[in-house]
């Protein structure tokens, strides 16, 4: 049976500290439209740059997930992806305008309870599995966690956590279909060691925390004057250890509430795949580390599953949107160097243009003189001219600038291009241009074939 994808009925917004900033933080959760996936958006910065949620923009995984991309930065994501991917949310834009989430009150309840408020509105478009079809192991040899997917017609966790705590002990978490995620997993707080806060505030860490959102364990009885302290430090009412080896601050809201919090951030941090799974998850001692490290891992047998180039359509009989003399104004370059005869289209974010392989190519004369084959290094030179000309474009004076290779990442050549070869090439900006720096995807096609890709990053300089 088809399942389609959903999105939230409205707009939601909270606001916070963040945990490890200290910094007050307003979060808005939007819609969005069908096949939008997880975004972020930074509001305080210039263009209000956005980012996909997904593994491969992790570079941070202390105390809580962190991702980058360019001048973007978000940190402890890890609780408002677990909301929106525990109650099946598939598309949203989540707008701050500081560099961390809120921490509320250390767990997904205040999210969950917001959005089940109005309801999802389903939308026309199917939602797309990431189906595990053989074992996937991954085991950390330094930490001894160890992350488990066996095939499943369903999504489940089975979470075991094992601090060789006397107070913890060994505790044990499931979810699965029958599973409520919003009683069951949502309202389960993080947990700290107390032994864990000193160094944490002087590593300039959960400069945000406070004892409204945290469990705290104290495995052994410590002097009063050290509760005393903590008190203190965080401003609120006399501390004392109770019997089970928690502090009085709060109450637990279940027995193994430590446990399920470690299953809720599986959740969330499995929710930078970009797809959800159907498969069923072991996981013992996990932690955000091995958490994305494994989800990086999935996300690559993803998009090798998944990916499919939007292959563009040339049309010889079509008016060019930029023709060779337009082509002219905007490059420097000229024959026998320019590797672009017409741009066919072009969007504030992509460009398509058209190179034609003739075989009075001067570079066929030696490459090569009974197999003439475009050079790959020409490929990416007229895959950078196409881009070039999407950014020039934009200037008010192209003439004046040039734009030169900064880094080509990933370059691939699936097949030659020989003469008689008309080569359609496809440029994406990845990232906006910022500081003279621009990032694109390159694919190059023959046909309904991909014979060229890349990743390629320029600068954009002032002719002198």
């Amino acid at each position: 049976m088809q399942i389609n994808q959903r999105t939230l009925k409205q707009s939601y917004t909270f606001k916070g500290k963040g945990l490890h900033t200290g910094l007050q933080v307003t979060m808005i959760v939007t819609p969005a439209e069908a096949n939008h996936g997880i975004k972020f958006m930074r509001t305080d910065i210039e263009g209000m740059p956005v980012m996909d949620a997904v593994s491969d923009y992790v570079t941070s995984t202390a105390r809580g997930t962190t991702i980058e991309h360019g001048a973007m930065k978000i940190s402890t994501i890890e609780h408002i992806l677990s909301s929106l991917q525990g109650l099946g949310i598939d598309n949203a834009l989540i707008k701050l305008d500081a560099p961390e989430a809120p921490i509320l009150d250390g767990s997904a309840k205040p999210y969950v309870d917001a959005f089940l408020a109005d309801g999802f509105e389903e939308q026309d478009a199917e939602r797309i599995y990431f189906e595990v079809t053989e074992k996937i192991h991954y085991r950390d040899p330094k930490t001894g966690a160890e992350i488990t997917i066996l095939p499943d017609d369903n999504y489940s966790v089975d979470l075991m956590i094992d601090f060789n705590s006397k107070v913890l002990g060994h505790q044990y978490a499931r979810f699965n279909s029958d599973s409520d995620y919003a009683t069951e997993i949502a309202p389960c707080r993080t947990f700290v060691f107390f032994h864990e806060i000193e160094p944490l505030f002087r590593n300039n860490l959960i400069k945000g925390g406070d004892l409204n959102n945290a469990i705290v364990i104290v495995e052994n009885p410590v002097p009063q004057e050290e509760l005393d302290h903590l008190a203190e430090l965080f401003h609120t009412n006399k501390l004392e250890r109770e019997p089970a080896g928690y502090l009085n601050h709060l109450e637990l809201r279940f027995t193994n509430e430590c446990a399920r919090h470690k299953l809720l951030d599986v959740i969330g941090d499995f929710a930078l795949i970009g797809f959800p799974l159907k498969g069923k998850i072991i996981a013992n001692k996990s932690g955000h580390q091995i958490n994305t490290h494994v989800a990086k891992m999935i996300r690559k047998m993803a998009k090798d599953r998944f990916s499919k180039p939007v292959i563009p359509q040339y049309d010889p009989n079509a008016e060019p949107v930029v023709d060779i003399n337009g082509i002219k104004k905007l490059l420097p370059h000229r024959p026998p160097f320019l590797m672009v005869d017409r741009i066919i289209e072009m969007t504030p974010d992509t460009v398509v243009g058209v190179k034609t392989i003739g075989v009075n190519e001067g570079f066929f004369a030696g490459h090569f003189p009974e197999e003439p084959v475009m050079p790959g290094v020409l490929m990416i030179e007229a895959m950078a001219q196409v881009g070039g000309i999407l950014v020039l474009s934009e200037l008010d004076e192209p003439e004046k600038y040039s734009t030169y290779f900064a880094k080509i990442d990933g370059v691939k050549f699936k097949r030659k291009v020989v003469p008689g070869d008309v080569l359609v090439i496809k440029l994406t900006l990845t990232a906006p241009l910022r500081r003279s720096i621009v990032c694109m995807r390159g694919e190059a096609f023959v046909g309904n074939t991909l014979v060229c890709e890349g990743d390629m990053v320029a600068q954009v300089i002032k002719n002198k």
